[in-house]
């Protein structure tokens, strides 16, 4: 894959672009200034401040795993600082294909649940639905009510921004991945197909348990979870089923070119925000399980942690399907006759 994504010198004339344009610049300032109260706090806490954490927390229990986390957290949403750097500078063009795309892949995944899944809690809460806070769940409160509008707005902030820092960045780069129709792809081979399939299968577990969930079962549930679960809960469980959706769908429709209709790009667009979504936000569910601190008083059950494992498995198989489709994309541009990778508006013909 990484192979296939690393474009060709820039024919002569047509320069890689040294200098991002304003709308690019002012994108990565967005993104920058969009960072700062998130490590600020961070920052705060780890020097053991307590601002924005009200008496009774649970991250007071446990000083020192909340340093970690903290530790751990900022240098996560420092690497998205980096990201918009990177997108952004002449430098960022040299870099190698998989040093990008795998950060990227893992900031779409763990971004994309919090700029669907907040707006969809405010939109409970305007309409009179409780959500998963202190008020309406009658536990100690976590953090100031403050704190979730400062981080969360941030990071759909993060999310908007570097989404299109990237969009742009891919267009100049890889501009020729994607054209097209779905019927105008690259046959898949057989273990692409196969991936899809076990992706697609797999998915019907998670979703199941989700559906479930929504409908207002408590199977699988832990009993401390049974027992608050708010307006948004509900919400967010659809959500969830509509992540495993996009990935199961996305796999298919590149490995069977379903839709043949379709921009090529619908099925890889659904591929890497769904797998994204349904590995990372999984992965980061099941690691913040297993610390002392939590929101809930029990952790959760082997069906949940099950779900967690099989989602992991759902979005690399697709992540899989979504490479290959890429670098099959990119090898018949070559070998049909067109140009080759990094030309025309990979090497900055056109770029915003």
């Amino acid at each position: 894959m990484t192979q296939a994504l690393v474009p060709a010198p820039a024919p002569a004339g047509l320069p890689a672009r040294s200098v991002p344009s304003g709308p690019r610049r002012v994108l990565r300032a967005v993104t920058v200034a969009s960072c700062l109260p998130y490590l600020s706090l961070k920052l705060a806490w780890i020097a053991g401040s307590r601002v924005g954490i009200p008496e009774g927390s649970s991250l007071l229990d446990h000083r020192g795993v909340m340093v970690v986390a903290n530790t751990v957290t900022v240098l996560m949403d420092a690497a998205v600082i980096v990201l918009a750097l990177l997108l952004t500078q002449a430098w960022g063009r040299r870099t190698p294909a998989w040093l990008l795309v795998l950060p990227m892949w893992a900031a779409t995944g763990l971004l994309t649940p919090i700029m669907a899944g907040f707006p969809a809690q405010l939109a409970v809460r305007a309409l009179g639905g409780s959500v998963n806070g202190a008020e309406d769940t009658g536990r100690e409160p976590f953090l100031d009510e403050w704190v979730f509008g400062v981080v969360y707005g941030g990071f759909i902030l993060q999310g908007l921004c570097l989404g299109l820092l990237f969009a742009l960045y891919a267009r100049d780069r890889w501009g020729h991945v994607g054209r097209g129709r779905v019927r105008e792809a690259a046959p898949a081979g057989r273990a692409a197909r196969w991936c899809a399939v076990a992706a697609a299968a797999l998915a019907l577990y998670p979703a199941a348990l989700r559906l479930l969930w929504a409908c207002g079962s408590t199977a699988g549930l832990d009993a401390a979870r049974a027992a608050e679960r708010t307006g948004d809960f509900y919400v967010l469980q659809v959500l969830e089923v509509g992540y495993l959706a996009a990935a199961a769908a996305g796999g298919l429709m590149l490995a069977f070119r379903w839709g043949r209709a379709l921009p090529a790009r619908v099925p890889l667009a659904l591929a890497w925000l769904g797998s994204g979504a349904v590995a990372c936000w999984a992965a980061w569910l099941c690691v913040t399980s297993l610390g002392p601190v939590d929101e809930v008083t029990e952790g959760p059950t082997a069906a949940t942690l099950l779900s967690y494992a099989v989602q992991m498995i759902i979005g690399v198989l697709v992540a899989a399907v979504g490479a290959r489709s890429l670098r099959a994309g990119a090898g018949e541009r070559v070998t049909g006759g067109g140009t080759r990778p990094g030309e025309g508006r990979a090497a900055g013909e056109g770029a915003a």
